[in-house]
C-alpha cells in the first residue's frame, strides 16, 4: 500500500511549515508506505532562474533561507552534517550548466526533508527523480519508479518534484506546476491507494477566493471537471496531473497544509456533480476569458451579467461549459455576479465598510447601519457590516464586524488595503484635503469608494478625471452624491441627463446652508448681519473661519462638482465669485473681521430693504449657464422673485434648478441640505445602489 503526498512551495517555505508537513506525513505512515514529493521552497525557482541568467545576487539570500531552516530543524552533529551537505549542493548548483540550475530548488528542499525524517526515526530513502522520470516516456518512467521503490524496505520515500531527464539523459524539468505531475507519475507507477496534493487553500474553490470572498470549497468533482477548471485558469491543480491518475483510477485529494482537518476536494471518476461545478478565469491578450464549468445555461449567464450592468464581449457554449469574454476592468464584477447567480444563496453579498472620519456623519452612518441591517438584508440580499472605523489619529479594524472605538496607531489606508477583501467599501466621511490622493491606492487594492468629502472633488479637473479613471481601471465604483445637497438626489439626476446626451443649458444652485440660514433670518433693524454670522459659527454651521463660507468657497466646491457631473470641465479659475463681505475683511484677524462686519451693517441693511421693496428675497446662488456655446459660471447674492424656486427656501434648505435641451421645464430638486442623519442616509444609498 503506497500513499503519495505532494507538498507545494508554501508548505515547505519555513521550518515551522516543514514541521506541519512532518506531522501530516507521520500520521499517513500508519496507513502505508509514504512517497513524499515536494516542490522547492516558495520563491526559490524564481531566484534560481535569475542565477541562471547570470545574476548572482540571490545566491546568498537563498543559501541563508535554507541554512536558517536547517538551524531550526536540526541540532548538534546532524545540524553540522546537514549544513555541509547544503554547501556542497549549492556549489554543485553554481557549477551546473545554466539550464540545470533551476532544478536544484527541489533537490535542496527534499534533501532537508529526508534528513529530518531520518533524524526523527523513520526509515527514509531519497529518490532522484532526475534519473527516474523520463520526459515523454511513461512506460520507462513507471518501470524506473517501481523498480526503485520495490527494492527498498522503508517507511517514507522522499522525491523531488518538477525535475526529470530527457530521453537523451540531460537533466530537465516538467514545467511550472510540474511537481503535481511528478506526484501523479509516482502514484500511477505504484498503483497507489492515495494521491494527495497539499497546498495553502482548502481544496479547489468555486472560484478564486482572492477575487470573490464568498468562494467555497468544491467537495468532489470528476476528472474531466478538474481538467476543465485547470485548463481555464484555476491555479490549484496543474492540468497534466489529472491524466496519469485518471488512467490508473486513483482519486486525487486537494488539501490545505495549514488546516489539514478542514475542507478538501476529492477528484475521481465516481464524483457526484449536480450541474455547475466552478468558475475560472484567465487573461488572453487584452481580454479576460471566464468559464462556467459544468453548465450550458448561456441565457442564465447573460441574465446574471445584465442584472449587474455588465456587457460581455461574447458568450458561447463549448464542451458542456459556458465561456464568455469581458474587458479586464470588469473581470472582478463579472466573476462576482456569476458566482452570486450560480453558487450562492441569499443573502447574495456581504458588504464590508471601512469608515474614515468618526465625527457626526461617521457616527450617524455606523448607527444607521446597525439599525437597518436586517431590513437591508431582507430587501436587497446584502449584509452590511462596519468592519473598520478611523478618526484623524487612530483606527480600529475587526473583520468580524465589531471594530469598537479607534485605538490603533498607524496608517489607516495601508491597513485597510492589507486586510480588506476585494469588493469592500471605503467611506470617506472626513473633511481632509488630502485623503483623496489615496483613493487610487484603494481602487488598486480592490475597494470601492463612497465619499461625502467635497474637498476631494474641488480639485483641478485633470485630478478629478484621473480619480474616475483609476476607479474604472480597477472595476470599482466611485460615488459621492452626499457632496452636494446631503440626501438630495442631485448628482445622479444631472449625470443621467449628461450620459444620455441631454445638453445642460443652465444650473442654479442654492447650496450654501450657512448663507441660506443667515440671509433667511436677516431683517434690517433686527439682529445685525455680523451677529447672525457669529451665531452660525458658534452653532457649528460655518467653517471654523466663517469667511470661507462668506467668500463662497463652499458654494464654489459644490458648483465645480455639479458642473463636472454635467460634463462641463469647469475649473476654479473659471468661476467669478462675488463675496458677501467686503474684500478687505478677508486679511484681518477674526475679531477685526467681526468689527468690520458690524461697521458694514448699513450696506447689508440697504441691500435687504431694496430687495424687499421690489418683492424679492436675497439668496446666495452658484450658477452655470451656456451662452453662445460657452459656459459661464458665477457665485454671489441674487435677488429672486416669488416665482423663483429658491424664493421659499427656509433655514438650511437647498435647491437646484437644472434646465436642459431635452426638457421644456426645469428640473427642480429641493430639500434639506444639512444634517448628519440625512448625509448618512445618502451615503448608505450610494453603498447599496
Amino acid at each position: 500500500m503506497y500513499r503519495v503526498l505532494k507538498f507545494g512551495g508554501s508548505s515547505v517555505a519555513s521550518a515551522t511549515n516543514i514541521s506541519r508537513v512532518l506531522d501530516i506525513v507521520g500520521k499517513e505512515t500508519a496507513k502505508g508506505c509514504v512517497v513524499l514529493v515536494s516542490s522547492a521552497i516558495s520563491g526559490c525557482t524564481d531566484a534560481l532562474l535569475q542565477i541562471a541568467d547570470g545574476n548572482l545576487a540571490p545566491v546568498e539570500e537563498l543559501r541563508k533561507r535554507h541554512r536558517d531552516m536547517v538551524t531550526r530543524l536540526f541540532t548538534g552533529a546532524e545540524r553540522r552534517s546537514m549544513q555541509e551537505r547544503l554547501d556542497i549542493l549549492f556549489e554543485e548548483m553554481l557549477a551546473a550548466p545554466d539550464p540545470e540550475k533551476v532544478t536544484y530548488g527541489e533537490i535542496f528542499s527534499t534533501t532537508i526533508l529526508a534528513a529530518k525524517l531520518e533524524a526523527d526515526g523513520y526509515r527514509t530513502h531519497w529518490l532522484d527523480s532526475r534519473k527516474l522520470v523520463i520526459q515523454g516516456n511513461l512506460g520507462l518512467t513507471y518501470r524506473n519508479i517501481a523498480g526503485a521503490v520495490h527494492t527498498e524496505k522503508v517507511d517514507i520515500f522522499v522525491a523531488p518534484g518538477f525535475v526529470c531527464s530527457t530521453p537523451e539523459g540531460k537533466v530537465s524539468t516538467l514545467g511550472r506546476g510540474g511537481s503535481d505531475y511528478s506526484a501523479a507519475l509516482y502514484a500511477a507507477a505504484l498503483q497507489a491507494d492515495s494521491l494527495q496534493i497539499w497546498t495553502d487553500v482548502p481544496g479547489i474553490m468555486t472560484t478564486n477566493p482572492k477575487q470573490v470572498s464568498r468562494a467555497r470549497t468544491i467537495p468532489e468533482m470528476t476528472y474531466n471537471a478538474a481538467l476543465q477548471m485547470a485548463a481555464h485558469g484555476a491555479k490549484v491543480l496543474y492540468a497534466p496531473t489529472v491524466a496519469p491518475a485518471m488512467e490508473a483510477g486513483i482519486a486525487i485529494e486537494i488539501l490545505n497544509t495549514f488546516a489539514p482537518d478542514g475542507g478538501k476536494t476529492v477528484i475521481s471518476a465516481a464524483a457526484r456533480e449536480s450541474g455547475n461545478v466552478g468558475l475560472a478565469s484567465q487573461k488572453r491578450d487584452s481580454i479576460v476569458e471566464l468559464c462556467l464549468v459544468g453548465s450550458s445555461a448561456v441565457q442564465d449567464v447573460e441574465a446574471a451579467l445584465t442584472g449587474a450592468g455588465i456587457a460581455p464581449l461574447r458568450v458561447w457554449e463549448e464542451d458542456g461549459n459556458v465561456l464568455l469574454t469581458v474587458r479586464p476592468a470588469v473581470e472582478i464584477p463579472a466573476l462576482r455576479a456569476l458566482h452570486r447567480a450560480f453558487f450562492e444563496t441569499l443573502p447574495v453579498e456581504q458588504v464590508n465598510l471601512f469608515v474614515a472620519g468618526y465625527g457626526a456623519v461617521g457616527k450617524a452612518l455606523v448607527e444607521m447601519v446597525g439599525q437597518s441591517a436586517a431590513t437591508v438584508s431582507e430587501r436587497t440580499g446584502k449584509i452590511i457590516r462596519i468592519v473598520g472605523v478611523a478618526n484623524s489619529r487612530q483606527y480600529s479594524i475587526d473583520m468580524s464586524g465589531r471594530p469598537g472605538l479607534p485605538s490603533e496607531e498607524g496608517d489607516y489606508v495601508d491597513a485597510v488595503c492589507a486586510r480588506a477583501p476585494k469588493g469592500s467599501v471605503f467611506v470617506d466621511c472626513t473633511n481632509s484635503e488630502t485623503l483623496y490622493l489615496r483613493y487610487p491606492q484603494l481602487f488598486a487594492a480592490g475597494l470601492n469608494v463612497v465619499s461625502s468629502n467635497r474637498r476631494s472633488f474641488a480639485v483641478p479637473y485633470v485630478t478629478y478625471a484621473s480619480l474616475h479613471a483609476a476607479a474604472r481601471e480597477n472595476g470599482a465604483f466611485f460615488r459621492y452624491e452626499t457632496t452636494v445637497g446631503a440626501a438630495l438626489p442631485i448628482l445622479e439626476s444631472i449625470a443621467r441627463g449628461a450620459n444620455s446626451c441631454d445638453q445642460i443649458l443652465s444650473i442654479e444652485a442654492v447650496v450654501s446652508c450657512t448663507l441660506n440660514q443667515i440671509l433667511g433670518d436677516y431683517r434690517p433693524g433686527g439682529e445685525s448681519f455680523a451677529s447672525l454670522v457669529r451665531k452660525a459659527q458658534q452653532a457649528g454651521l460655518t467653517e471654523p473661519d466663517p469667511r470661507l463660507d462668506l467668500g463662497g468657497k463652499d458654494a464654489l466646491r459644490k458648483l465645480l462638482i455639479l458642473a463636472r457631473e454635467a460634463g462641463v470641465r469647469l475649473e476654479e479659475t473659471d468661476v467669478e465669485v462675488d463675496p458677501v463681505i467686503p474684500q478687505e475683511l478677508f486679511d484681518v484677524p477674526i475679531e477685526h473681521f467681526y468689527e468690520g462686519l458690524e461697521a458694514a451693517e448699513p450696506l447689508f441693511a440697504d441691500a435687504a430693504r431694496s430687495a424687499e421693496s421690489q418683492g424679492f428675497r436675497r439668496r446666495f446662488v452658484a450658477s452655470l449657464e451656456r451662452v453662445d456655446g460657452v459656459y459661464r459660471a458665477g457665485i454671489g447674492i441674487r435677488n429672486v422673485p416669488p416665482v423663483h424656486p429658491a424664493y421659499h427656501l427656509k433655514g438650511t434648505e437647498n435647491a437646484i434648478i437644472v434646465r436642459s435641451a431635452f426638457h421644456p421645464y426645469p428640473l427642480i430638486i429641493q430639500g434639506p441640505g444639512e444634517g448628519a442623519r440625512e448625509a448618512a442616509s445618502s451615503i448608505l444609498n450610494d453603498i447599496l445602489r
